[in-house]
């Protein structure tokens, strides 16, 4: 069968390409895998399952269950939750894996899989290759009688035990800080202004009434603009702006300028070199990262690694090497020491901390990071695997990192899910980024 995972679990169209049958089938085949080798114990294996508000999430969570449920593992239903809510719990509780029903910043209409293994940690390319291995194969008897796998509806404490693990990553009060947080209608419409007031904030919530229908429709982090009214409207000194599974965090200043990934880990990451707590005094972020970001370390002498394009990478590199911090551009911030995944909430709690902390703005704290005009152009091509061996290609590349020298650089690289291929150029200022990336475009286009 074709691969079915991508670069964060298993996503489609919600019953067309991703079905409550295809959802019932890796629920068994995930369980099969992911408790395999597991110790003797007196209770059956234990699966946090949790979802995003959208519709199809009742139906493939409850698919999901039932493979589980078939396959002899008990089921502990935490209801709507974000992503980094749902891999917290599944260390916390003791279970064997969890998953995350959603599909993260994506149309209401699809949805997505994402699965755990104990202690709330993602897949590597290695276990999704088995479990697709074992779908091939399911076979589709389980258990019998008490093997079966028991469903538990709805764990009453599961908001409850994330907040208070909020509460102790960031102690810092924030009273004075008023704040907009836009929840996008999704799994943190909840959480996320709890988590905030909480600690003293001044919290005013929008899109944070979701009604299985209008997640991501025209708010949060995919569509930022609406988040900068409203800090201007309040005369708030800071917004926050959450994705469908709230593993994402973008911001906006008191003057509505927006605050990328990259700028909110440059002072993150400053903060916590000051703090001591910036393992190896090393940022682990993506090749996607604007120069900026790197220029900006350079100066304040930390080490910045960069992996392959999504957070899983940037994750297998935390791990690897030990480091406390790492992202993306888009928003995914990973602070190892108290979350396996990126976590917006623990993400914003953080950034105004650091607020509380030195008194300045969000301006000014992001003013440690000059961002250089990014110019990224998709192009449609018939076999995105012969473009970089193209002497053409080549040779253009090689012209335009002349032409930029040390004030930009070039980025050429496929898509993971489309026959697309990504030129970004960074320059010292927008014409040149425009011009160039232009240039690279219209010679990949006719490779």
């Amino acid at each position: 069968m074709a691969r079915l995972f991508g670069t964060d679990g298993v996503r489609g169209l919600a019953n067309r390409t991703l079905t409550a049958p295809l959802a019932m089938r890796l629920g068994a085949a995930a369980a099969t895998v992911l408790t395999r080798g597991s110790s003797p114990s007196q209770r059956r294996p234990l699966a946090v399952v949790g979802r995003d508000p959208r519709v199809s999430g009742e139906m493939l969570a409850a698919a999901l269950s039932a493979g589980l449920a078939a396959k002899g593992v008990d089921v502990l239903r935490v209801g709507v939750l974000p992503t980094p809510a749902v891999a917290f719990l599944t260390d916390d509780y003791g279970a064997e894996l969890g998953v995350m029903v959603s599909a993260s910043h994506n149309p209401m209409p699809d949805n997505g899989i994402k699965f755990f293994s104990a202690g709330g940690t993602k897949l590597d390319d290695a276990v999704e290759k088995e479990i697709e291995l074992e779908l091939d194969n399911l076979d589709e008897t389980g258990p019998t009688g008490t093997g079966v796998g028991r469903i538990i509806e709805e764990a009453p404490d599961g908001l409850d035990r994330y907040l208070f693990h909020l509460s102790r990553a960031v102690p810092r009060k924030l009273d004075g800080i008023r704040v907009v947080v836009d929840c996008a209608n999704g799994a943190a419409s909840e959480a996320a202004p709890m988590a905030y007031a909480a600690a003293g904030a001044d919290v005013i919530a929008i899109h944070n009434h979701p009604n299985a229908y209008n997640i991501n429709d025209g708010c949060g982090s995919t569509h930022i603009d609406v988040l900068q009214q409203a800090v201007l409207e309040h005369g708030a000194d800071l917004g926050l702006a959450h994705d469908g599974d709230a593993d994402r965090c973008l911001a906006v200043d008191s003057s509505g300028a927006i605050i990328d990934g990259d700028q909110i880990m440059a002072i993150l990451a400053v903060a916590m070199k000051e703090e001591g707590l910036l393992h190896h005094n090393t940022l682990v972020a993506t090749v996607m990262s604007n120069l900026g970001l790197k220029l900006a370390m350079d100066a304040h002498d930390i080490k910045l690694r960069t992996t392959k394009v999504g957070d899983r990478y940037v994750l297998a590199d935390l791990a690897a090497g030990g480091y406390s911090l790492g992202g993306e551009q888009s928003g995914h911030v990973v602070i190892p020491d108290f979350a396996t995944t990126g976590d917006g909430t623990l993400t914003g709690l953080n950034l105004m901390a650091r607020m509380a902390v030195t008194g300045n703005s969000l301006a000014e704290l992001a003013s440690v990071m000059n961002v250089l005009p990014q110019t990224l152009i998709n192009v449609p091509v018939s076999d995105k695997t012969t473009i970089t061996s193209n002497p053409d290609v080549t040779s253009a590349i090689a012209e335009a990192e002349q032409e930029l020298g040390d004030t930009g650089r070039v980025l050429l690289r496929p898509s993971g899910t489309e026959e697309l291929f990504r030129v970004m150029v960074e320059a010292a200022d927008a014409e040149t980024a425009r011009r160039i990336a232009g240039r690279l475009a219209a010679v990949v286009a006719s490779a």
